[in-house]
């Protein structure tokens, strides 16, 4: 009874009881019976983790268990360290608060943090930057990314092609401090290895390059010569300068806060010593010439050697050779080495060569299945069995088949007959182009030389001038897309008949880009029509590769010009406009009255009738005329003089007709507008572009966006009108600057009187541009000024203008509003403030 009694109440909580045993059994059953980790310790690996890792690998489990969510305890881990996931809370954003936009790189690999790997800097000075240093950068400038030559002093001249850095002070120490200093504030982020080498060295640039290429980056490496120090208590080995040495980026980081020390603090008669003592001393890194395997490779050169008749093997290996007297031994030192690099890149061709299998070429434009399908007499199309009909089919592919072998046979000969006529050049075989006769493809050295491909199709292009990501194909572009696809078209018909015809039915991809060394390359992808001799046919997709080659070049003698000409800058200036001039004489004044600059400037003030009446009693232009004798007291040789127009319709021919004959014939001038930024560079490209009796001059300003567009809700750059592409455009719609000489423009101006008796109205609706183009046989040089720089202005269109200028003053004042992108931003943000 008391039995049954105690069973009944157990029943309800027996589960409950089983289920905690079996768990507290697992649980046991999981966990370590001695505190010790699953893996070896940094101290295990030491003293004989090894052993017991190795007996655990062969089946043994050792003396302990794993923990659950456990992991091993890797080399420099902390004991005790916690691997438990850290739950952040989410915080939502602010709605009040304006989030901060996002900007993204310019390139991929910056935003990555990839790195160029090899730096290489020069140590010249005054006596051999213009003769060393040049054989330098002829015989390595041209095989590395980056190389700048760093000197103490130097002449007025820098050598052409060769950036040149100058310290200022001809001492050695001083110099090496400010080379390792410059480095490492402007080149350091860019470039994973630094090889310095002085200027009297003959360095190899592709051995130096794949040296690099197999050396860990973050390796702290002093690499070159080892020499020992020459007394003092210094320990180690520094690297000897004349060889070259190899610093990695690691090393010349952590070198970088004790720069300063040691320029203080370590004194010695040779730089590359001090700095063997700094990297020594702050670093605890020896110089060595060998590091895992790769070695570093050096010779000296004897006063009176030979390099053609050298037989030393270090020689052919060198990376480096020191000391080089003069420039033409490092010429014909480079020579030698240039065979050999040449000589061992044909071993390896040759090697490539007889490692791959021959295997046999195929002639035929079509695999047999393919032909076979084209023919449309496939077996489970036609149903035929194997009868006459078979016979049939077999005859008409082979007849196609021998058609089209013969044509590439035909083709072949003549590939080979190139390759045949090329080996008689220096480049041998590596000579044969395509087309014949036009300059292979331009081969960039690094990734920011890379010619960008432009996709389209037969409808849409996917690179527009505006930035947009696809715009319609029109004009000229729409035109070349057709001439291109029917150009292939009609090659592969030429190439292919009678045997088959081939007709367009799309074009599925389209790519093209300019190489400037070749012209227009282009890559179709076709979906085209086979049709046979029988009537069949079949759809096939093929890809064509074009070229339209730039016509032959031809040099234009041009007549000598020099920056010595005098600039009369005119600035016409009416009523409106007069708020603006304030601003314009500030920025003249900076360019030229500061730094002297051999230019005039002339104010035309433009009075409308009424205007001049009141000129006694309240003149409009007082408030300049008065800036213009405050700048003239301040400047004490500067004489700023103006003129007085009256008319009620003014136009730039009847302004210049008035300026004209105030100067002589052989006067520059410079038409600007209230809103243009005049600077120094660019009134020398105004008198290098302008040529008498041959060049006139029309500059493309870049013109600033609304501010209120470009910039909202946010201020505007204090710095002022920034060359960026959200600053403002190239403005190709502004012909109102001018670069022309008096007597072109009097010449000009006697064509067009007939015109002008004539028409009166010609006068007013005619600007300087049309004049030249219109009236004259002179060059109208149109081309983008970057140093010639507009505000943003409100403006009014003149509408006395012809149709074709007044649509382009329009055209001007739209597009100087802002770039889709921000107008389509304003456009969004009016229709979401509507919407709420």
């Amino acid at each position: 009874m008391r039995f049954s009694l105690v069973l009944s109440l157990l029943r309800p909580v027996g589960p409950v009881v089983v289920g905690v045993s079996l768990g507290f059994t697992l649980s046991l059953l999981s966990v370590t019976w001695v505190e010790e980790p699953c893996g070896p310790s940094q101290g295990s690996l030491r003293d004989g983790g090894v052993e017991q890792q190795q007996q655990q690998q062969q089946g043994g489990q050792g003396n302990a268990a794993r923990k659950p969510n456990s992991v091993p305890a890797g080399v420099g881990m902390e004991p005790g360290q916690s691997w438990e996931p850290r739950v952040l809370p989410y915080k939502p954003p602010n709605p009040g608060k304006t989030a901060k936009k996002t900007i993204r790189t310019r390139y991929i690999s910056t935003e990555l943090g990839m790195r160029q790997r090899l730096f290489v800097g020069v140590l010249t000075s005054k006596n051999t930057l213009h003769s060393l240093a040049v054989a330098v950068n002829r015989t390595l400038g041209h095989r590395l990314e980056r190389l700048v030559y760093f000197t103490g002093t130097r002449g007025r001249k820098v050598p052409h092609g060769m950036m040149v850095v100058t310290h200022g002070d001809e001492r050695p120490i001083w110099n090496m401090y400010q080379t390792i200093k410059y480095v490492l504030d402007h080149y350091i982020v860019d470039f994973d290895w630094v090889f310095l080498v002085q200027d009297d060295t003959y360095t190899e640039a592709h051995r130096v390059t794949r040296l690099a290429s197999h050396l860990s980056i973050d390796t702290l490496l002093y690499m070159g010569r080892p020499e020992e120090f020459i007394g003092g208590d210094t320990q180690g080995r520094y690297c000897y300068g004349g060889f070259g040495y190899l610093l990695s980026r690691a090393l010349l980081l952590r070198l970088q806060p004790h720069l300063e020390s040691c320029r203080n603090d370590i004194l010695s008669a040779r730089p590359d010593e001090w700095l063997g003592r700094c990297i020594i001393d702050y670093t605890g890194v020896d110089c060595v010439a060998e590091h895992e395997g790769l070695r570093y490779q050096y010779f000296e050169l004897g006063k009176n050697t030979d390099p053609e008749k050298e037989s030393d093997p270090q020689f052919n290996a060198a990376l480096t050779v020191h000391p080089m007297l003069d420039p033409l031994q490092m010429y014909r030192l480079h020579r030698h080495f240039a065979r050999v690099e040449l000589e061992r890149t044909y071993q390896e061709i040759h090697q490539l060569q007889i490692s791959v299998p021959d295997y046999p070429v195929s002639l035929s434009f079509f695999s047999f299945p393919t032909i076979f399908t084209i023919l449309g007499m496939e077996k489970k199309e036609t149903g035929l069995g194997l009868d006459c009909d078979n016979h049939f089919v077999r005859d008409a592919y082979l007849a196609a088949d021998v058609e089209l072998r013969d044509a590439y046979l035909a083709a072949d000969v003549e590939l080979l007959e190139i390759q045949n006529t090329s080996s008689l050049s220096a480049d041998g075989d590596l000579s044969a182009m395509w087309p014949i006769g036009i300059a292979p493809s331009f081969q960039p050295k690094t990734r920011f030389e890379v010619l960008r491909w432009d996709y389209f199709t037969e409808e849409a292009a996917f690179a527009c001038v505006d930035g947009a990501p696809k715009c319609e194909l029109r004009g000229a572009d729409a035109a070349d897309v057709a001439d291109v696809v029917a150009a292939a078209i009609e090659e592969l018909n030429h190439r292919y008949q009678p045997v088959l015809h081939v007709r367009k039915q799309q074009l599925l991809n389209g790519y093209r880009r300019f190489d400037p060394t070749r012209g227009m390359e282009y890559t179709l992808d076709l979906q085209l029509e086979l049709v046979t001799q029988k009537g069949h046919s079949r759809s096939l997709l093929k890809r064509v590769h074009l070229l339209r080659p730039l016509s032959e070049v031809e040099i234009i003698p041009m007549p000598y010009v020099t920056e010595a000409s005098r600039v009369n800058v005119i600035l016409p200036l009416t009523a409106p406009e007069r708020d603006y001039a304030s601003r314009f004489l500030e920025v003249y004044a900076a360019a030229a009255f500061e730094n002297a600059e051999n230019a005039v400037l002339t104010f035309l003030f433009i009075y409308d009738p009424f205007e001049a009446q009141q000129v006694a009693q309240n003149d409009v232009f007082g408030a300049v005329k008065a800036r213009i004798a405050e700048y003239e007291q301040r400047y004490a040789q500067v004489k700023i003089p103006w003129i007085s127009v009256k008319t009620d319709a003014p136009s730039q021919i009847k302004v210049m007709d008035i300026i004209s004959k105030k100067h002589p014939v052989d006067t520059l001038f410079f038409v600007a507008g209230v809103s243009t930024e005049v600077t120094t560079e660019f009134l020398n490209r105004c008198r290098m572009n302008t040529i008498n009796s041959w060049q006139v001059f029309f500059p493309i300003h870049f013109q600033g966006y609304n501010p209120t567009v470009a910039f909202r809700n946010q201020p505007s750059p204090l710095s002022g009108l920034d060359l960026v592409r959200d600053a403002g455009h190239f403005d190709r719609d502004a012909f109102n600057e001018a670069c022309f000489y008096n007597a072109d423009y009097m010449a000009a101006r006697t064509r067009m009187a007939a015109d002008a008796q004539d028409n009166e109205d010609i006068l007013e609706t005619m600007d300087i541009y049309d004049l030249f183009v219109k009236y004259s046989n002179l060059h109208v040089f149109r081309a983008v000024e970057p140093a010639l720089l507009q505000h943003y202005r409100p403006q009014n269109c003149n509408p006395r203008l012809s149709e074709e200028q007044y649509h382009r003053c329009v055209q001007s004042s739209l597009e100087g509003l802002g770039s889709r992108a921000q107008l389509a931003m304003v456009l969004f943000e009016q229709e979401q403030g509507n919407s709420t």
